[in-house]
């Protein structure tokens, strides 16, 4: 390759980069999701747009790693026995929602006037939802952890699986036409050779990763251990592509395979930053296969698709949800997330095109209603959420707080109010106790503690609970500025009652003592001190030696905090001691001298002078 040949590669590369670079961060400060802006900073450099690159299916072939990283981090938190527990949901869940939403998707084709092996192989296609885009906004949201998240997982997995006998559907479909060699292996051989990879993966993950990591781990060369976490992700997808499955499942199940390793976390942070990166390129590849001069010829016909496929899936979504006894909230938001086309229907529909099951205009239209479907889940997904708000808390069983009185309120019941209380009810000190977190709340019956609901941010509820007969009120929620708007009600509103806060860090004690509370403390600084007396015991200091330590530390603390007060958050900074080798700066302060010295050395200057 010459060197301007090489030049243009790299300003293609680096208008790629700066186009996802700078379309992600625009379109999750609207709201959108990251996906949708790669998804639009591909469509923009592709060969459809600016025609910076030209060539999208070999920016997708390598950006498919990252959906391969991402199955691999998947499986290094799904445990062998949390696969098990979710056998349910993956393989009875899961297996009837592809059926139902096939079935379902099949009929709209044979509507639409499809024959039936082609209607049967563009709803195939679409059944299986793009695991990259739900996922990514499940976890941009924080569900992947949930059950409704792992339920949604496990369905996932199923899909990703399918590709499997879908291809092989596609293959009986073409021989049964007579458009298949002669020489082509039988479905039962190409099923045993994919479970003979499935057993290889397995064996060599069970007997020879984890070994093999320890002597890497040993010689302490990082690289090393970074490019066998990557070697392992891409030998298995490559091992489990030349047993004939999608590679996606491979790199799973090496994933499942390590998940417990003690080397699993090291995994994890290696794979991370090339997975970001790849999967980030796969969107945009995707974006670029947007073919538009297509578009626009069938846009009509096109349109209709998208409406009727998302809608038909989402129903059969729907229905099957319910049928597993999934309330109408998991229900509804499953059939937002799934009612989209996936990226293997590009690998199914490419299959049956090069076996002739698909025209090249039917596997065109298809592309493209898979792709909008995709483009517009986030936007889907959106209105979702903003339309249909999250049910209100069931508050059964809990009562809320009405005409409490007693000498101490405390507001906000979790583990730190838990400990201060202790001390007050072994004096027998009456207390009324407030919360907003409502399984909190039944936690704390089971354990003796009579706990009301009410948000202690809420003038009114102040009031019901007793703040205006309250001797003291502990505040120890755990959001700082929620803290602060309490504090301000009490000054204002109740002021006979002295404050006692839970401060968050630094910053918020500084706050709370400019508002004037009686006490604040910072939630970890008690516990902080003890933990580091602990450790110097066991490293042998004396424990006369070890008070004095931590009552210097906490001496000094206290110093800096109060010239905080008066100078700022950098104040005071000498104060704290520091692991770096160059000294600290310390503030000037002159030698102590006594008053004979001083005059000896007065008058000796005034003879040199000759005065």
């Amino acid at each position: 390759m010459g060197h301007e040949e090489a030049g243009l590669e790299l300003a293609r590369t680096v208008a790629l980069l700066g186009a996802g670079v700078i379309a992600a961060p625009i379109f999750l400060r609207l709201g959108l999701g990251s996906v949708l802006g790669y998804l639009a900073a591909g469509l923009l450099v592709g060969p459809f747009g600016l025609r910076v690159i030209t060539d999208p299916g070999a920016i997708l072939s390598v950006a498919e790693l990252g959906v391969v990283m991402f199955l691999f981090l998947i499986g290094l938190e799904m445990r062998p026995a949390k696969l098990w527990k979710l056998r349910r949901e993956i393989f009875g869940l899961g297996i009837l929602q592809v059926i139902v939403s096939g079935a379902a998707l099949t009929i709209v084709g044979l509507i639409a006037g499809l024959p039936f092996a082609t209607a049967l192989i563009a709803a195939a296609g679409f059944v299986m939802s793009s695991t990259a885009v739900i996922m990514k906004m499940m976890e941009d949201a924080g569900e992947v952890a949930t059950p409704a998240g792992q339920r949604a997982t496990s369905i996932l997995l199923l899909e990703d699986l399918a590709i499997v006998p879908l291809l092989a559907l596609v293959a009986l479909i073409a021989a049964a036409n007579g458009r298949i060699a002669a020489d082509a292996p039988p479905f039962w051989q190409s099923a045993a050779l994919a479970l003979a990879a499935v057993a290889a993966v397995f064996a060599v993950g069970r007997y020879l990763l984890t070994p093999r990591f320890a002597i890497l781990a040993n010689v302490g060369a990082r690289e090393v251990l970074t490019a066998a976490a990557l070697l392992v992700v891409l030998g298995s997808a490559l091992f489990m592509q030349w047993g004939g499955l999608s590679m996606a499942t491979g790199a799973f199940l090496a994933g499942v395979l390590l998940s417990e390793s003690s080397f699993r976390h090291q995994l994890e942070a290696d794979i991370e930053p090339f997975r970001g990166i790849l999967l980030g390129l796969f969107f945009m590849g995707v974006g670029m296969s947007l073919n538009l001069p297509l578009v626009l010829a069938d846009w009509r016909l096109i349109m209709v698709g998208v409406v009727l496929f998302m809608a038909v899936q989402g129903a059969a979504v729907y229905v099957v949800a319910r049928l597993f006894k999934a309330d109408r909230r998991e229900a509804l938001h499953r059939a937002v997330l799934f009612a989209q086309g996936g990226e293997f229907a590009f690998v199914l529909y490419a299959a049956a095109l090069a076996f002739g099951v698909l025209d090249p205009r039917t596997a065109a239209i298809m592309t493209a209603v898979v792709i909008f479907s995709m483009t517009l889940a986030p936007f889907v997904v959106m209105l979702e959420r903003r339309f249909v708000p999250a049910p209100a808390e069931s508050r059964d069983g809990v009562e809320e707080a009405r005409d409490l009185n007693a000498r101490v309120l405390f507001i906000g019941f979790g583990r730190f109010a838990q400990v201060v209380s202790q001390a007050l009810l072994a004096r027998d000190i009456d207390v009324s106790l407030i919360e907003t977190d409502v399984e909190m709340i039944r936690a704390a019956g089971n354990f003796g503690f009579k706990v009301y609901y009410g948000d202690g941010t809420r003038l009114d509820v102040l009031r019901a609970s007793g703040a205006g007969r309250a001797e003291a009120v502990c505040i120890c929620v755990d959001k700082p500025e929620a803290t602060d708007r309490i504090v301000a009600l009490i000054k204002a509103e109740f002021p006979q009652a002295k404050i006692f806060a839970r401060a968050f860090d630094r910053g918020h004690s500084l706050r709370l003592v400019q508002a004037g509370v009686d006490y604040e403390i910072r939630e970890t600084f008690e516990s902080a001190l003890a933990f580091s007396g602990a450790v110097l015991r066991d490293l042998g200091v004396s424990d006369i030696d070890v008070a004095e330590t931590i009552e210097d530390v906490r001496a000094r603390d206290a110093e800096r905090f109060a010239l905080q007060l008066s100078g700022g958050i950098t104040a005071g900074r000498y104060l704290m001691r520091g692991n770096m080798p160059t000294p600290q700066p310390q503030p000037y302060r002159p030698p102590r001298r006594d008053t004979k010295a001083l005059n000896e050395e007065a008058a000796e200057a005034i003879g040199e002078d000759g005065a």
